[in-house]
């Protein structure tokens, strides 16, 4: 009988929830949940953790760039402390940082004068990719797992995964419905697996 493989799902939340958003479907932590654990092949695979990464809604406030006028963002974090209370679920946070403002159509045609609501904020993750690696790393060099299956479409993560390799590891990248991770990535990975999303 073949022995199983012990498994890590490693899930970049930012890219998760562009592919939900273009699924129209509501992303909370349930819906996280089973996407995770439909990563996993239940025939030749055992669950160690799930880790997810994401960053908290942002907070704060910053003036806007043509009024000047101030407007605040307040978000609930709530939903993140619930998805690291799931069985088998760890929660890794990184940092949103607010970049500013950007434009929302460009080229812009100069057909009267511009007003707040030309422009959207501008956020960026920090220190989710670097928590990606260093988990890959440490379970790599530990070997607490035989296999690192990745939820991600960033090649920041191409570093780690070839860590992994070389310490032994395999790497599967999950692919969802109308993903499309970056074609550098594929080069780093043992498995391509489909993953259709959740029924129920």
């Amino acid at each position: 009988m073949q022995a199983t493989l012990r498994a890590a799902i490693l899930i970049d939340g930012g890219y998760l929830r562009v592919l939900t958003r273009k699924a129209s479907l509501t992303y909370n932590p349930e819906l996280i949940e089973k996407v995770g654990l439909a990563c996993l092949d239940l025939a030749t695979e055992t669950l160690h953790r799930i880790l997810y990464y994401d960053c908290a809604p942002y907070t704060g406030a910053h003036r806007q760039p043509v009024s000047g006028e101030f407007t605040s963002w307040t978000g609930n974090e709530q939903w993140l402390t619930d998805l690291s209370c799931k069985d088998y679920f760890a929660v890794r946070r990184g940092v949103l940082k607010f970049r500013g403002y950007k434009l929302k159509r460009i080229p812009y045609q100069p057909t009267r004068a511009l007003v707040d609501s030309d422009f959207e904020p501008v956020f960026e993750q920090k220190g989710v990719d670097m928590r990606i690696g260093l988990d890959i790393a440490t379970m790599s060099d530990e070997r607490i797992v035989d296999r690192v299956i990745l939820v991600t479409g960033d090649t920041d993560c191409i570093p780690a995964m070839k860590h992994a390799r070389k310490a032994g590891l395999q790497v599967v990248l999950v692919q969802l419905p109308n993903s499309n991770p970056a074609q550098e990535l594929f080069p780093h990975t043992d498995l391509k697996r489909a993953v259709t999303w959740p029924t129920s």
